[in-house]
């Protein structure tokens, strides 16, 4: 039963390699896979006797601490399920995702996140903050403890089947789906990740991403951590393009995983300024939105390791095919690999499997494919069709078994990995008192890899302009949610039926002059 669930895997790895450095918090201190299974253990049993019930969802939003990485382990552990959330919310977000997860408990690091308490607060939902003063003493949580058995953690017993983690996705045309993944979900993909990049204790890392998100969560610290590897945390709690190289070299890192927003910063940097040495790296792993080949071959000559690209979802608990290791294949510059640990199929329409070359639908099923979306039956009708579930991508497979991903079925826009519902983002542009009409949509960016713009028709009688556009989506948006662009207009292209296309919206105010064509008032 163990082998089934997160918690087992990271229980065994704590008796395997208890001396091994499992968490650095760079410059700081380093903590033993022994040591962290002990801190996790104490802080489960904290929750437990503070009230924390097996099922209850506790929401964290933290930087990337070692606080964040404990408190969801113990949550876990506890047989409860953790939500980790974007600390860039506004109050707004915030009150959707605890109310959408139905949260008990709001954690968070003692200097707090006012718009997350502001929302629990409006909720009743407690707060509660989490310290570890330094790698000797145990974790302090301002909970009010019963202190009668500060190790019933011991007597709990984790399940495959338990709920562990709560995480939302963006859909195109309803509000964010909430995703519940399993101990089995998060054991499974764990294992195929370990799997596919050879993973061992001897493995380092520095985690670049948010803890949030699915990626730096499962692949940068959760495959690590049960691998009996390293991993590092920046000392700001955030990715630091300055320091990352110091890290890397510190802590003797031989592989990090990353989106390709963070790899063009890193090359960026490395142009303006080159760092005397460099770790040498196993590989380079990129996943979360495309990978420009252009890049990959720059990354490869640059720093001399392979770079692997990948592709996953929240639904397959992240990873769902990956570019091989040298020695098992040739890695293909735009494919993103063989499937990994779960069966992978092109499907038309109709649910018939597609041959090699064949366009279709991405579906998946595996033991790390989520069961459902939470409370939504019509989600869950169109998702598992035919007894796959589907992932909302076009692509195809090559004769060698990879791979391409040709486009989005869903209207997603992927800013650097950030998913972002444009839906979500109309609604708060017509919640402007001067905005009568708004369609929000992806353009291709450098940077990137989709940005986010939009085009509004006023109210008539209103001189709302850009700057005023952008202010208000930044009072009411997490910032990646802001559109770069905003086009003034009095009309937006329609089908022949008068339907909004977000695509065709997409090419006339980008692809065919953008600003220079867009019909603007008073021009």
């Amino acid at each position: 039963m163990d082998n089934m669930t997160l918690t087992g895997l990271l229980s065994q790895v704590a008796e395997k390699f208890p001396d091994r450095r499992a968490l650095s918090i760079s410059g700081k201190f380093d903590l033993t896979h022994s040591r962290l299974q002990h801190l996790i253990e104490k802080a489960a049993s904290r929750l437990i006797s503070a009230g924390v019930k097996p099922g209850n969802v506790i929401a964290l939003t933290f930087p990337n601490t070692v606080e964040f990485v404990i408190t969801f382990l113990a949550v876990i552990r506890a047989r409860a399920v953790a939500a980790p959330l974007n600390s860039a919310y506004t109050a707004e977000e915030f009150e959707f995702y605890l109310s959408d997860s139905e949260s008990k408990l709001l954690l968070t690091s003692t200097e707090g996140n006012k718009p997350a308490q502001a929302a629990a607060s409006k909720l009743n939902i407690p707060h509660a903050t989490a310290l570890l003063a330094d790698p000797d003493s145990e974790l302090t949580l301002s909970l009010s403890n019963s202190e009668s058995d500060l190790d019933c953690a011991s007597k709990l017993v984790n399940k495959s089947s338990d709920e562990a983690l709560f995480l939302h996705t963006s859909g195109t045309t309803s509000r964010p789906k909430g995703v519940p993944l399993t101990q089995l979900n998060l054991a499974a993909s764990v294992n195929n990740i370990k799997s596919v990049y050879k993973l061992t204790e001897n493995d380092s890392t520095v985690i670049v991403l948010p803890l949030f998100h699915v990626h730096g969560l499962i692949a940068g610290l959760l495959s690590s951590l049960r691998s009996g590897g390293a991993v590092a945390l920046p000392a700001a709690g955030r990715f630091s393009a300055s320091m990352f190289w110091s890290d890397m070299n510190n802590y003797k890192a031989t592989w990090y995983t990353a989106v390709p927003t963070i790899h063009q910063i890193i090359l960026d940097r490395h142009v303006s300024k080159p760092e005397p040495v460099y770790p040498k790296l196993r590989f380079i792993r990129s996943c979360s939105a495309s990978l420009a080949p252009a890049i990959m071959s720059r990354l490869e000559e640059t720093f001399g390791a392979p770079v692997l690209e990948s592709y996953a979802m929240t639904e397959a608990t992240h990873l769902m095919s990956s570019n091989p290791l040298p020695e098992d294949g040739q890695h293909k510059a735009g494919s993103v690999g063989r499937p990994v640990g779960q069966e992978m199929a092109i499907l038309d329409e109709n649910g018939e499997r597609q041959e090699a070359g064949k366009k279709g639908e991405v579906c998946i099923r595996g033991a790390n494919v989520t069961k459902g979306y939470k409370n939504n039956a019509e989600a869950n009708e169109a998702a598992f069709l035919y007894g796959w579930f589907h992932t909302g991508d076009l692509g195809f497979f090559d004769e060698d078994g990879y791979l391409h991903l040709v486009g989005r079925i869903k209207e997603l826009i992927n800013r650097g990995g950030e998913k972002i519902s444009p839906i979500e983002v109309d609604a708060v542009l017509l919640s402007h008192p001067d905005i009568a009409q708004a369609v929000c949509f992806g353009v291709p960016d450098h940077k990137y890899g989709e940005e986010i713009n939009c085009a509004i028709i006023p109210k008539e009688g209103s001189n709302v302009d850009e700057d005023e556009v952008q202010k208000f989506c930044k009072k009411n948006l997490a910032i990646f949610k802001v559109p770069k662009k905003v086009f003034i207009t009095d009309s937006v292209p329609k089908t022949a039926t008068g339907k909004i296309q977000r695509r065709i919206v997409a090419e006339h105010f980008f692809a065919q002059g953008s600003a220079a064509k867009a019909p603007k008032l008073g021009a």
